[in-house]
């Protein structure tokens, strides 16, 4: 039982005095984990990581859905290292800038063009910002029942945490439900007047679209002259190789990848319609859009990774996907067995799509306690995010660990002791107004 985080809790002070939220990333921090939990990560090899003071876990976040082979991947890290020993960034571009781009038009169904950037956020505010010069007009409007789109304001100004975020901005930021199309176009015909430029969404989430939904947001779109954007940043290269839009069959006009894209490592794209993407270009008479400008977007190694990768994605008959699609649904249904085994099934549940299952909890309290008895466990969870490198071992161990996770939390709820054996805080959301 692993309950030892003596360095991991130095290191949490010293983060949180040096770093605002004591992690580069908000879904990394300690609010949402249990503070009987590593803090600080060594290593990772395939899907288990070792933290600072020794701990071995199974790792089922996977660098927030971005390792979809495994950690420190030989066919990756060999690519990588061939590629350092050239440099990694030069006064002109890269031979591999157009190579990648090349490979990506092959693979994406919507991809005419190709614009590459470091993290999602840099591509999905530059669809935004493509969508309102093509248009001419400036409402945006995204999906309220999917978590994140981008750290920038049009996004953040329509979430409860939009400090600093101006009343301008808000205004322009408007939202609609999923699989709702006749919320959709009841949210069109209220801000039409105003000017829609685009619409944002990911094509499947945390559930799978209608049948016939997206291809009706399609149409919608093409009517009313609305730049529809796909948010692949997560669902493409997991959902699908050539992503959840050619999984669906439904070509958007823009859309933006990364996560999976490069097996980790940082880099995203914005790819489209030539005639949208051009603007952003040198071969037209328009007005300018200073549209991606990044010094490490090119970046060599990256793109190499990103290359090897989609290649290794594209062998076998689509093989990781395949594995990845089986691995979340075994995890799945074993886990909603013992829920119901322990009978806990108003209280919790896996649910989602198999390639990204997701847990409900009736409250946070339980939410973390069931994460406190996992880690003691030496599994590592938030979500579900299956990678080629999750086998046997790893599946059976996360299946033994929930079995006596499960217990725990159905006796705590019995005997309502769910607070009394929760070590700490409960996780918060990360989305909320205060501390």
């Amino acid at each position: 039982m692993i309950t030892n985080f003596a360095k991991s809790n130095e290191l949490r002070k010293k983060a949180a005095s040096l770093i605002p939220g004591g992690a580069h990333t908000y879904s990394k921090g300690d609010d949402q984990f249990p503070q009987l939990s590593p803090h600080s990560i060594v290593k990772g090899k395939g899907a288990r990581i070792w933290d600072v003071d020794g701990n071995e876990f199974v790792d089922w976040g996977m660098g927030l859905t971005s390792v979809i082979l495994g950690h420190a991947y030989d066919p990756i890290v060999e690519v990588i290292k061939k590629e350092l020993d050239n440099g990694v960034n030069f006064i002109r571009p890269s031979f591999i800038e157009a190579e990648l781009a090349e490979q990506i038009s092959m693979q994406i169904p919507s991809a005419q063009m190709v614009k590459f950037a470091k993290n999602g956020s840099n591509a999905t505010t530059s669809a935004v910002k493509l969508s309102r010069a093509y248009t001419g007009k400036e409402v945006v409007l995204r999906c309220i029942d999917q978590p994140f789109f981008s750290i920038d304001d049009w996004f953040i100004g329509d979430t409860d945490i939009s400090s600093g975020v101006t009343e301008e901005t808000k205004s322009n930021t408007k939202h609609f439900k999923y699989n709702d199309i006749e919320n959709l176009k009841n949210v069109i015909e209220l801000n039409k007047e105003k000017g829609i430029a685009c619409l944002i969404i990911e094509p499947a989430a945390t559930e799978e679209p209608n049948e016939g939904y997206l291809q009706a947001i399609r149409d919608l779109c093409t009517r009313e002259h609305i730049v529809l954007i796909f948010d692949e940043v997560v669902s493409g290269f997991r959902f699908h190789p050539k992503g959840a839009q050619y999984l669906y069959g439904v070509t958007p006009d823009l859309s933006t990848f990364g996560k999976a894209m490069a097996n980790g490592y940082s880099i995203s794209a914005l790819v489209g319609k030539k005639e949208i993407m051009e603007l952003g270009g040198l071969e037209h008479n328009k007005e300018r859009v200073f549209l991606l400008s990044t010094t490490y977007g090119g970046e060599p190694h990256h793109l190499r990774a990103a290359q090897k990768t989609i290649e290794i994605l594209n062998q076998n008959n689509y093989a990781v996907t395949k594995h990845i699609w089986d691995t979340g649904k075994k995890i799945k249904d074993a886990f909603n067995a013992l829920a119901r085994q322990f009978e806990l099934t108003e209280f919790v549940n896996i649910s989602g799509i198999d390639c990204r299952p997701y847990f409900y909890f009736k409250d946070n309290y339980m939410r973390t306690l069931f994460q406190q008895e996992m880690i003691k466990q030496g599994i590592l969870m938030q979500g579900i995010v299956p990678s080629f490198s999750h086998r046997e071992s790893e599946v059976s161990q996360t299946i033994e660990a929930f079995e006596k996770a499960l217990n725990v939390l159905q006796y705590a709820i019995e005997t309502n002791k769910v607070e009394k054996l929760l070590i700490g805080n409960p996780i918060k959301p990360v989305f909320r107004k205060y501390n």
